[in-house]
């Protein structure tokens, strides 16, 4: 199956903090060059690449003189804005060596939620990639709270491999890939060399976040890898300290774990909806329609519902919950949060006579319907 990244031709590349950094003492300035040269050489064989960079906060943290990360969010939003200065100065410097120009781009999960900014993203990258150019993408750390307390660019790198329709998403780390268990814990775990993305015990092997400058552990590049196979992208979780690992895995390398991805892509507009971290309230659904929905590939009526959650207005994108709280698919509801309690559990053909009006006799249409 390595061959699935042999005819990889557009790729999103993740590097996280202990690989452009010094264990903390700011920008690894050799680091940058070399991972530079690696996109350098995937550039000029006909790859696209974006490049999705940890670093931020933990060179900031080292022009500030500070050990440890800090707890209070307006901390860690004054180191990311110092940090960045210096991380898209390095990263310039480096890819201008090999003739290529870089650009920052700040992204939030917030671009991303919106429709009309998700596809401006879209054609912004698309644009990049079409001009040679290399996007370096952050979280806009400086000015969102929420991207903070969620902290990880696993979740991200994989957004951006959505957004742009990528082949891969390759997740460089300190760790050579996933294990059977925490290999720091147990000296019997052994490296899964290939598995199917979004496997449920596969996050059941993953642990916790490895280390102090990063935020990011195990965990979140299983999700990450189950999220980017929505849109067919196939995942690598490698070791960056190997010797031109990017080369070598698009040669068809056996290097850290590959997670296919197994199902067609999902279109465009379901992968928007499937890529919402937040959400503007809950449905909730009894066996039946849950049935519906999961096996029989149904729309969702009213009749089903047991309850609401959240205050939303009709056309926001909702989360669709199982009776055990399970979060099963994302919606475009038809109906505001009050309307939507008033026809709860109730015929669509009573919803005239309840609101004095029908929009749809669906509360989500399966065409704005999307299963996790």
């Amino acid at each position: 199956m390595r061959n699935v990244l042999t005819q990889a031709k557009r790729i999103v590349v993740k590097v996280g903090s202990s690989l452009v950094t010094n264990s903390g003492a700011g920008l690894d300035l050799d680091a940058l060059n070399n991972w530079a040269k690696q996109i350098a050489a995937l550039r000029a064989s006909g790859c696209e690449v974006v490049l999705v960079s940890s670093g931020a906060i933990a060179e900031g943290m080292q022009r500030l003189g500070w050990k440890q990360r800090p707890s209070a969010v307006h901390e860690l939003q004054a180191a990311a804005a110092v940090g960045q200065m210096g991380l898209v100065q390095a990263y310039e410097s480096c890819f201008r060596q090999h003739g290529l120009h870089a650009a920052q781009v700040l992204l939030t999960h917030a671009d991303l939620a919106d429709r009309e900014r998700y596809l401006n993203a879209r054609s912004t990258l698309r644009s990049l990639l079409n001009l040679r150019v290399i996007p370096i993408i952050n979280e806009n750390d400086t000015v969102v709270t929420d991207e903070i307390k969620f902290g990880d660019n696993d979740t991200l790198g994989a957004l951006v491999a959505n957004l742009i329709e990528a082949d891969a998403l390759i997740i460089l780390t300190d760790q050579t890939g996933l294990y059977t268990a925490d290999p720091r814990k147990d000296v019997n775990a052994t490296l899964i060399s290939e598995a199917l993305a979004g496997k449920p015990e596969l996050e059941a092997m993953a642990g916790g976040a490895g280390s102090h400058i990063g935020r990011g552990g195990m965990i979140t590049k299983i999700l990450a890898a189950k999220r980017a196979a929505r849109s067919g992208a196939h995942t690598v979780i490698a070791s960056g300290h190997e010797t031109d690992v990017l080369p070598r895995l698009l040669q068809g390398e056996s290097i850290g774990t590959l997670l296919t991805a197994s199902a067609l892509a999902l279109d465009a507009r379901k992968q928007w909806l499937a890529d919402h971290l937040q959400v503007s309230g809950k449905v909730m659904l009894d066996a039946g329609a849950v049935r519906a929905l999961c096996q029989d590939k149904k729309s969702l009526l009213p009749i089903g519902v047991t309850g609401i959650g959240g205050n939303f207005p009709r056309g926001a994108v909702v989360a669709i919950l199982d009776g055990d709280g399970n979060d099963i698919a994302r919606g475009l509801v038809n109906y505001s949060a009050d309307e939507a309690r008033l026809i709860a559990k109730k015929a669509s053909s009573e919803i005239e006579k309840i609101l004095g009006y029908v929009d749809e006799p669906e509360l989500i249409h399966r065409d704005n319907l999307v299963l996790l």
